[in-house]
C-alpha cells in the first residue's frame, strides 16, 4: 500500500463543534441529530423533537461541559484523531487523511482532496469498533453517497468493526494494564449506549435480538451484527487476556440521551457507578471501548462526571483508564486491521474475475 498506485486511507470519526461559540454547537448538534441513523424517527417526529426540544436548550449546557475539556489546540476529539491518522502515516508511509462524519473536516472536502492528490483508491476507517447503525452504518452511508454523486472514479472500500481482532484487543489490554492499579474492586467496561430498538433493527433474522434467552452470548450472523454482543465480546476477551476474573469486570452503558422516552440499554453507566460502593466495591477502574479517541464522553461523562457520582456514593479510588488515542500499541494494530482488510477484499476480487 505504498506504491504510486496504492490507495491511501481516510479515517474517519464522529465529529465535534468547530469552537465553542453556541452558534458552532447550535450548527453541529443541528446536523448530528438529523441523521435518520442517530435519531430513527419519522422525519416530522425527529425535527420536531430537535427544533423544539433540544436547540433550544442542549447548546447552553453542552458548552458548559465543552468548557471542561476544550484545549488551546480546540477538540480534544478532532486533536486526538489527527495526531492518530499522523501516527499511522508516519509509522507505515501510507497518505492518511481525517474526516469527521458531522461538520469539519468534512468528508465530501476530504474526498476532494483525495481526488485533486490523484488517488483512485480509498480505504476508509470508522472509527467505531462495534457495530451500529448510528456509526459505521451511517458513515458507509455518507461515504457511499458522495462518492456515488461527486467521485465516481474513487474507488472505496471499508474496513469492517474491529471489536474482536486480535490486534484490537492486544492494544486494549496492553493499555489497560499500563494504568490499572494494583487492587481494583471491580473493572468496569463502559460503552456508549444504544435506544434497543436500534439493536433490534440491526437483526438480519428478526428472531435474535432480545428475542433469544442469553441472546447476545451465541455466535451468530445476528450476534455479529449486533452493538450489543460485540460489546461484550470485547469485554471479555479484553478480560481474558489480563487475566481478570469473571466476578471482578462487568460493562454498562453511558450516554443515554434522557431517562423518559424509548427504552435505552442497561444497566446505565452512573447508576452502576452510584450502586457499585453500595456492593463493597469501592475501588473502580473504567474504560470506554467503544471510542478510540478521548472526547466528551470520556473526559467530562465519565472522568468528570462519573467520578463525581462514584465517590459521592461512598467510592474510595476512581481510575479512569484512557482511550488508546494514537498510542504506539494502537497505530501498530490498527496498521495490520488496515492491511488485513484491504488485501482481504483485494483477494476476493481476484478470485471474483
Amino acid at each position: 500500500m505504498t506504491d504510486g498506485n496504492s490507495p491511501c486511507v481516510l479515517v474517519v470519526n464522529l465529529g465535534s463543534p468547530s469552537s465553542l461559540e453556541i452558534s458552532d454547537i447550535k450548527k453541529y448538534l443541528k446536523e448530528f441529530l438529523s441523521d435518520d441513523d442517530v435519531i430513527d424517527l419519522p422525519k416530522v417526529l425527529q425535527q420536531l423533537i430537535l427544533r423544539g426540544f433540544i436547540l433550544p436548550y442542549r447548546p447552553k449546557r453542552t458548552k458548559l461541559f465543552y468548557e471542561q475539556i476544550w484545549t488551546a489546540e480546540g477538540s480534544p476529539l478532532i486533536t486526538n484523531t489527527h495526531c492518530l491518522a499522523s501516527a499511522l502515516q508516519d509509522r507505515t508511509g501510507w497518505r492518511v487523511y481525517t474526516a469527521m462524519r458531522y461538520q469539519q473536516p468534512s468528508i465530501e472536502d476530504v474526498l476532494n482532496t483525495i481526488s485533486r492528490d490523484g488517488y483512485k483508491e480509498v480505504v476508509v476507517v470508522p472509527l467505531y469498533p462495534h457495530n451500529a447503525a448510528a456509526t459505521v452504518g451511517s458513515t458507509r452511508k455518507k461515504v457511499e453517497s458522495i462518492i456515488r454523486k461527486k467521485f465516481s472514479g474513487l474507488s472505496v472500500s471499508f474496513v469492517d468493526p474491529f471489536f474482536d481482532n486480535d490486534n484490537y484487543i492486544t492494544a486494549l489490554a496492553n493499555c489497560i494494564q499500563k494504568h490499572l492499579p494494583e487492587c481494583i474492586d471491580m473493572l468496569l467496561f463502559s460503552y456508549h449506549g444504544l435506544p434497543v430498538r436500534q439493536l433490534q433493527k440491526a437483526d438480519v433474522t428478526s428472531s435474535h435480538c432480545v428475542v433469544t434467552p442469553e441472546c447476545c452470548s451465541i455466535e451468530c450472523e445476528s450476534s455479529r451484527a449486533c452493538y450489543r454482543a460485540n460489546a461484550i465480546k470485547t469485554a471479555r476477551l479484553t478480560a481474558e487476556r489480563i487475566g481478570i476474573p469473571s466476578d471482578k469486570w462487568q460493562i454498562s452503558f453511558q450516554s443515554r440521551v434522557s431517562a423518559v422516552g424509548p427504552r435505552w440499554m442497561d444497566p446505565s453507566t452512573a447508576n452502576t457507578l452510584e450502586m457499585l460502593p453500595q456492593a463493597g466495591k469501592k475501588n473502580v477502574a473504567i474504560l470506554c471501548p467503544s471510542f478510540i479517541c478521548d472526547c466528551l464522553e470520556t473526559l467530562w461523562e465519565i472522568d468528570s462526571e462519573g467520578r463525581e457520582i462514584f465517590e459521592r456514593a461512598g467510592g474510595e479510588s476512581f481510575t479512569y483508564i484512557p482511550c488508546l488515542n494514537s498510542s504506539s500499541d494502537f497505530v501498530e494494530g490498527l496498521q495490520s486491521i488496515i492491511s488485513e482488510s484491504y488485501y482481504s477484499i483485494q483477494s476476493n476480487q481476484m478470485d471474483v474475475m
